[in-house]
This record gives C-alpha cells, structure tokens and sequence, in this order.
C-alpha cells in the first residue's frame, strides 16, 4: 500500500464496537488479547512466526487522519463525540511476541496485546492480517527448503502473487523461512536480502539463433550464467549450446563461477540426468543445474527420490500463494479484563468445538527442551505469574487428555520463555534485526525439531501443555459457567 498510516485497515465492526465501548462503558479499561491459531498450516508439525516488524510499523503509525475522520463521519454511524475522540487516539499499550524465525505451535500465543479495550480491539485486524500471512509463506518456504535437502531455493513468485503487497512481503518472509533470495527487486531494496534472477525465453526468442542469445548474455553477465536451455529442444540444442559458451568463457579465461543451466519444462528428472551427463564429459561437473516449472515441496520430494540432478531451485506460484493451503488461521481472543482492583480476571470462551475454547488469563510461554540433545520435547503456557525450576522436576500433561503425563527429571530439560516484550505503554521496545539475520536465527530453531516434527507426510506433532495453574483456572471458569447457565 503505498500510504503508511493503515489505521482504517480494519472491519467496520472494531470501529463499532470502538463506539460501542466509548458510549456505554470504561473506554480505558485494560484487556489482555491473544493473538495465536488452532491447527498447524499444510498439515504439518509446526508453523514460522512471521509479520512482527510489519506489526511495530502498524502500531507506530496508529492515528487518525483529518481525511480518516472525515471519511468515517460520511459512513453515517459514528456520533460526532467519539469522532472528536479519535483525532488524539493513539495506542498507549503493551504487547508481547514471540519473535519472528521462530517455530511455534498452536494455541500458544504468537502476540499478547494489554491495552485499553477500545485500543485492543482495534488492531484486531491488521495484526492478524500481517500475522497470518507472513506466518503462512514463511511456514510454506521452510517445507519447502527442507524438501530440497540443503539445496538453494530461490523465490521468484511475484507475478502470481496476489497484489503488490503479498508479493513484496511474502518474499521477505519466504526467506524468512530459508529461501537463498527472491526475484522481487523491491524486497531486496526495502529489506536487504539477495535478489537472483536469470532470463525468460523471450530473451533466447529475440535473437536470430539460441547460441547468439547465450554468447551475449554471458558476455553481459560472466559471473551469473545460468542459461535457459528449455526454449527450443533441451537436449539437443540448449544443452549443447550452453555447453559450447562455456567452452568458449573457459579459453578467453573468463572464471566460471555460478554458472550453469535452468530447466523450466518437460521430465525434469529425466532432463536434468541427462544434462549433468553432458555437462560432467564436456569438463563441466561444477555447473549448476536450476530448475523451476510449478515447484512445491511435495515435487522437489519425489524428485529428489528419483535420482534428479537438480542443485538449486526456483519456486514461484506453489510458494507465494502457499497454493494448497491459501490461508493461515489466526484468531485472536479476549483473554482477561483487568478487575477494579488492579489484578487480571481470567475471561474464557466456550465453544461447541473443543478446540475453539479459550485458555484464559495473562499467559505466558516456556519452550522445554530435552538437554541432551536440544530438541523441543513440548510448549508450556502458564499463568504470566509463574515461574519454573530446572533443578526441580516437571510434570508435563496433555490439557485434551490429562491422564497423559511426561515426568521431566531435573537436570535431563531446559527451559526457554519465548515472548520477549515489544511494546510498553505505547513506546516500543524492541529492535526488529535484519531479515538475513532472522532467516539465520529460524534455521536454528529449525534444527530443534526432530525429523518426525518437520517430515511432509503424518508429521509428529509437538505438545502444547498447559501449567497446572492454568488448567485449574480454565476448569473452575468452565464449571462455573455451567452452574450459570
């Protein structure tokens, strides 16, 4: 979007209820919302926390404009004293995150918001918008690099993406997620990551013949020659006039470094075994072979199983569409009200669906790893109050089923709490690192993860325990609401 300030990107109904809490109650009174989501993307194990640095840009920009007052006033539901109410708005509360890189799980918070209610209501949307998104594309990219067993992807999506904005941002958190680059030069600009490309067949189309074209891009271009051989016929013309420039590079003595073919069509597999025979006899074993054609970690996986030469990849449309799983569930809660008092009262939502009901109360997140090897044994969400011993031992259960129960020995976990403070009293506090950095910091995580968690197929799923405060809070609340009701 080209303007900076996004505060009408919201539903009408937070601006309704904004009124609506304005009007009839405390429009100060301090909430708590949780912002997180039930059920791992793609069928997998885990999900990429992604979209926090979006978020900071959101909340510091929160205001309402002339232009922004005006127009509401036209929508003809908004009484001139909440207008008037609105031209000083700005957000004066805390949040907390989990920061971005990180493997996280369902149900445990990804942002907790405190703040007036009509200021926590309103960054509903928005929060949950760049969440969602950033999370869904980041979570995709690292299937998908983990489908390439250490192989480089480049994401080269933005033509498909849908709009400017999801092209852009899905990008930065495809590399996030450990992608090598992107095609989008605008996400290189704006975020300081590798931008890669080669050429299209419209290049090869625009010359008399197919050598001419690879002769003067590697004239152009002799530190990145990765050639498009599929214009023609891949192994009869494109192929061997890859290799007779390469010939051609080596006895100008031009170095060879990054240089190469792309496959965009037909068997891949087939093509690139044939082409790495071609490439190894003529004295090229060290060229790279690219390919891309409608990618997605499910057909770099097969590939990969059925012998394919390939080195480095090119995804596009599976990946910044997340194709096959289009969107990411983030929801977000009211989890407690602050009491006349001072204190947090814990506010719980019921539900039909087991999974739609809430956990309530401040909360905070501990990740327990086995010591020995670190790897994630489960997530512990407990009361924000609450603090563990690693020199005691721990008892782990299943909120779902709590007759299941992992006792952890002291000295066998560690402990790690996963939000880190952003915001306090409307100044923020945290410094978002650069998006190579949080790539590098989200490959670590990754390697937490036991193989069974990040396989593609049934994945194992990591547990999402809660304290044994919290499980008693959240049975007392339902209790006594069914005495209620």
């Amino acid at each position: 979007m080209d303007r900076q300030n996004l505060t009408l990107l919201t539903d009408l109904y937070e601006l309704t209820m904004m009124q609506g809490y304005f009007k009839n109650k405390n429009a100060n009174q301090t909430v708590i919302f949780d912002a997180f989501y039930r059920t791992n993307p793609l069928n997998g194990g885990y999900a990429i926390a992604a979209g926090l640095e979006q978020v900071i840009q959101y909340i510091k920009e929160l205001h309402f404009d002339q232009e922004d007052i005006d127009y509401l006033a036209s929508v003809g539901v908004f009484s001139q004293d909440f207008l008037d109410y609105l031209k000083d708005f700005h957000f004066s509360g805390s949040i907390y995150a989990i920061p971005e890189g990180s493997v996280v799980f369902p149900r445990e918070p990804l942002i907790k918001v405190i703040a007036p209610i009509a200021e926590a209501q309103l960054v509903e949307t928005a929060i949950l918008n760049i969440i969602n998104h950033q999370t869904l594309i980041a979570t995709k990219a690292s299937r998908v690099c983990y489908a390439a067993k250490g192989d480089g992807i480049m994401e080269f999506g933005l033509r498909r993406a849908q709009g400017p904005d999801a092209g852009t941002y899905g990008a930065r958190a495809a590399v996030i997620g450990g992608c090598i680059g992107t095609s989008n030069v605008l996400t290189g600009q704006l975020f300081d990551v590798p931008v890669k490309g080669t050429h299209a067949h419209s290049w090869i189309m625009s010359f008399p013949d197919e050598y001419s074209a690879f002769k003067s891009y590697s004239e152009l271009y002799p530190g990145a020659c990765l050639l498009l051989v599929d214009t023609y016929d891949t192994l009869k013309s494109g192929v061997p006039n890859a290799i007779r420039v390469f010939k051609e590079m080596r006895e100008a003595g031009i170095p060879l470094k990054n240089y190469g073919i792309r496959l965009d069509s037909g068997d891949l597999a087939y093509l690139s075994k044939k082409a790495r025979k071609m490439l190894d006899e003529a004295g090229f074993p060290d060229a790279i072979i690219s390919a891309s054609n409608d990618l997605d970690e499910y057909l770099i996986d097969s590939l990969k199983a059925q012998g394919a030469t390939i080195t480095s990849w090119g995804v596009g449309t599976n990946l910044i569409t997340s194709k096959d799983w289009p969107s990411f569930g983030g929801v977000y809660k009211l989890a407690a009200i602050m009491g006349p008092d001072g204190e947090f009262i814990p506010k719980i939502k019921l539900s039909e669906n087991t999974e739609k009901v809430t956990n309530p109360g401040n909360k905070k997140i501990y990740r327990v790893y086995e010591k020995e090897d670190h790897k994630v044994k489960a997530d512990l969400i407990c009361l924000a109050d609450e603090t563990f011993d690693e020199s005691q031992d721990l008892m782990l259960f299943d909120p779902a089923e709590p007759w299941k129960k992992t006792h952890m020995k002291a000295g066998t976990y560690t402990l790690r709490e996963m939000m880190v403070p952003v915001f306090e009293n409307g100044k923020c506090v945290y410094e978002s690192p650069k998006v190579m950095d949080i790539r590098a910091y989200c490959q670590e995580e990754l390697s937490t993860l036991w193989d069974e968690t990040r396989r593609l197929v049934n994945p194992h799923q990591i547990y999402v325990d809660l304290s044994d405060k919290l499980y008693k809070t959240k049975i007392e609340l339902l209790d006594r609401m069914h005495q209620e009701a």
